[in-house]
């Protein structure tokens, strides 16, 4: 089924901002991107506001989607290896093809939300299979605070896909298993980053 318009709109304005960043995102580029009539996405979406509204709606759907996906298609995490793999394909799709448009959009949208509060109420983390396959592996290797190093350990992902985004190639694998050694440590309670961070 076709997308509707709102939809096809959005999903034009988040190749355009992934393309041309926040400056290239106008009404007009989203027109012509969509292979619209001029006069399109501002008859559906009247401002600049409503417009990255509709586009960080849409990209956290996309985003969602992904990760149920991804969550389904994973075998069962018994090891830290599994642990690190399933990392290791994260950061892969966030890194290449749309799923690296999508990571050029969201970073871009989360600078935009330091100054957007709108923006950043629909950025939120929100619960996922994804997140909860972690959570459940941390819990079930008796860490303590797994909500606390469930979240850390994200973000650190989160931010070496940024870090790669902008310096190329891909996260190092004894990275990721550096981090997973380390939400996995049972010693004293690890410094936690602040909620509402990815």
């Amino acid at each position: 089924m076709a997308p509707d318009r709102r939809t096809l709109l959005a999903d034009a304005a988040l190749g355009v901002l992934a393309d041309e960043g926040m400056r290239g995102l106008t009404h007009r580029a989203v027109d012509r991107a969509a292979a619209l009539p001029p006069g399109t996405t501002s008859a559906y979406f009247r401002t600049r506001a409503a417009l990255l509204t509709a586009l960080v709606t849409r990209l956290v759907h996309l985003d969602q989607s992904e990760l149920r996906a991804a969550a389904e298609r994973l075998p069962p995490l018994r090891t830290a290896d599994d642990l690190v793999d399933a990392l290791a394909r994260l950061s892969r799709r966030r890194l290449t093809g749309e799923g690296r448009r999508r990571s050029l959009a969201r970073y871009a949208c989360t600078i935009e939300s330091v100054r957007a509060p709108e923006l950043r109420e629909i950025l939120v983390p929100r619960e996922n299979a994804a997140r909860d396959t972690v959570r459940r592996f941390l819990a079930r290797h008796g860490v303590p605070d797994v909500e606390s190093r469930t979240r850390t350990l994200l973000i650190c992902v989160d931010g070496l896909v940024l870090d790669r985004l902008v310096h190329g190639g891909r996260v190092p694998r004894e990275v990721l298993e550096d981090l997973v050694a380390g939400a996995l440590r049972t010693g004293p309670k690890p410094s936690s980053v602040p909620p509402g961070t990815v």
